[in-house]
């Protein structure tokens, strides 16, 4: 019935700007479709797009997202990453079974992105 997640979109107010930051710290090219002042910017995370649209009232206000988690071989070293690079913490590192924890950091436009890793 399901296949992998082909998709992840995120709200935010400033949707290119954050595919941007992201784009420059994974090293990954920003794909715009921009419709007069409605801007979708995503970024092709291996067989994922990670989406940025913009957040409203009519297109889930901020904050009202699902949190994607990206699975990551070291939590420590990508979190301190995330952090050095300008998130800020948001919850965890939480040991949730054995030899794998996840946490959770805001990008500097208030994204709540998790991390899964050992």
């Amino acid at each position: 019935m399901f296949d992998a997640v082909r998709a992840v979109m995120i709200f935010c107010p400033s949707p290119e700007r954050a595919a941007r930051w992201w784009g420059d710290l994974l090293g990954l090219d920003v794909h715009l479709d921009v419709d007069g002042e409605s801007v979708f910017a995503w970024l092709n995370v291996g067989a994922v797009e990670f989406g940025f649209h913009q957040a409203d009232e009519s297109r889930n206000p901020h904050g009202a997202s699902t949190v994607p988690y990206w699975s990551v071989e070291d939590l420590d070293r990508v979190r301190e990453r995330l952090l050095a690079a300008g998130c800020t913490h948001h919850r965890g590192p939480l040991q949730v079974s054995r030899g794998r924890r996840i946490c959770q950091v805001i990008d500097p436009f208030g994204c709540v992105i998790g991390l899964d890793g050992p």
